[in-house]
């Protein structure tokens, strides 16, 4: 009998998995301002993630945060964050010095990065506070403008933060709190060294949080070199589907999938339809095959101009058009509200990216539905998912806050 030793990480995680977490917003000792925003937005409720984050960030702790797609991390360090930067202003401490944040959050992707600003924006009305962006694939002109002048939060990419230091157009000598979000996603474009740099520029006694919709090795070793003394705490629905997900199997012989999707398409849902291949070639053929049943279809993939990736995925999120056909660059980060269903049209091989996939649906509570056109070559991957379904059927249920 093998007897599996368990990493300090993930006793650690397991560990935090039992904290005890706060019921109610207005339970949590956040400025007047913050509450009354969290009110008008008709916010009650953290999610689980929120509920055991927020008070260690409150108190000044450094994080790991671990929880699944759609789960509502980026409000989990968004309010400390404003908490802490406005408090210091309360106190008589204002930013004086041009270009030099208090709060940096950093993204993988320019679309995240819009997408956390926008979670900001309605809390910095009545706390008062400058949100400002960075990021990849923006004009240098654009760029510079947009960190001129004084402000309390930048949210950046990596690349485009690290040239402008190397510019010595941004300082990040005041940064009190530095988040790192969906480091997943961040370690797959080789960050780790990147992360180092950031880190160094800061002053050595920020706070720092990290989060994270998985643990790959990856993830672990970041948080090893770089978050050893920092709190874990893992939500008990990380690395599994949510439950307000519903998982159809279609068996695809022949590897003959197109009729099957012209037929599940004649099946309307409320919301969109996201569409996932596994490569470039594979998204460009079937939006042919889409455009040519005479349905209006954007894609989203990488080696596409920005400019026309950006402009699909507004048509999308807009609702003017209602099927979007992307590669793994969608599965991360994005939030659409109104998506109803994902097709994984080619399965992912890994199970981590199908997680990422499927949380593109059935998010904050909403219901959705994933559709899943399985082969052979799939039957691994579709053992595995059907496991962790049969574990969480049989898990005891927790109480939802």
């Amino acid at each position: 009998m093998v007897t599996r030793t368990e990493s300090p990480l993930a006793a650690r995680l397991r560990k935090r998995c039992l904290m005890t977490t706060t019921n109610r917003f207005n339970e949590l000792p956040l400025l007047h301002s913050l509450q009354r925003t969290l009110a008008e937005q008709n916010l009650t409720d953290p999610t689980e993630i929120q509920a055991k984050t927020i008070p260690l960030l409150l108190a000044g702790k450094s994080i790991v945060g671990v929880s699944e797609t759609g789960s509502g991390k980026t409000l989990a360090f968004a309010l400390p964050v404003m908490h802490v930067i406005k408090k210091l202003e309360n106190d008589g401490k204002p930013v004086t010095v041009e270009a030099q944040p208090r709060a940096l959050i950093i993204v993988p992707a320019r679309e995240l990065g819009e997408q956390v600003t926008r979670v900001f924006k309605p809390f910095t009305h009545d706390t008062r506070l400058r949100v400002r962006s960075l990021l990849g694939g923006t004009t240098m002109p654009i760029a510079r403008r947009n960190i001129t002048g004084m402000f309390e939060v930048l949210v950046a990419t990596p690349g485009r933060l690290l040239q402008m230091q190397e510019n010595r157009l941004i300082s990040l000598a005041d940064v009190r709190i530095l988040v790192f979000d969906e480091v997943d996603k961040l370690l797959d474009q080789g960050f780790l060294p990147d992360a180092e740099t950031i880190i160094r520029s800061c002053p050595e006694n920020r706070q720092m949080a990290l989060f994270s919709a998985t643990v790959s090795k990856a993830v672990q070793a970041l948080v090893k070199n770089l978050f050893a003394n920092a709190e874990v705490v893992r939500s008990e629905g990380s690395h599994k589907v949510v439950p307000t997900l519903t998982t159809l199997n279609r068996n695809i012989p022949n590897g003959k999938r197109f009729p099957a999707l012209e037929a599940l398409l004649k099946t309307s849902i409320p919301g969109g339809t996201l569409i996932f291949a596994n490569t470039r070639e594979q998204c460009d053929e079937l939006a042919d095959g889409i455009t040519k049943l005479g349905r209006a279809c954007v894609i989203y993939r990488g080696e596409m101009d920005k400019v026309e990736r950006r402009a699909n995925l507004r048509a999308f999120r807009d609702g003017k058009v209602d099927l979007l056909i992307a590669t793994d660059l969608a599965s991360r980060g994005l939030d659409v509200a109104h998506v109803g269903r994902v097709i994984n049209y080619h399965l992912p091989h890994q199970l981590e990216n199908y997680i990422h996939r499927v949380g593109r649906t059935a998010r904050a509570g909403r219901t959705g539905m994933v559709v899943n056109f399985v082969t052979e070559r799939d039957r691994p991957l579709v053992r595995k998912l059907e496991t962790i379904r049969a574990t969480a059927e049989h898990a005891p249920r927790q109480t939802a806050h």
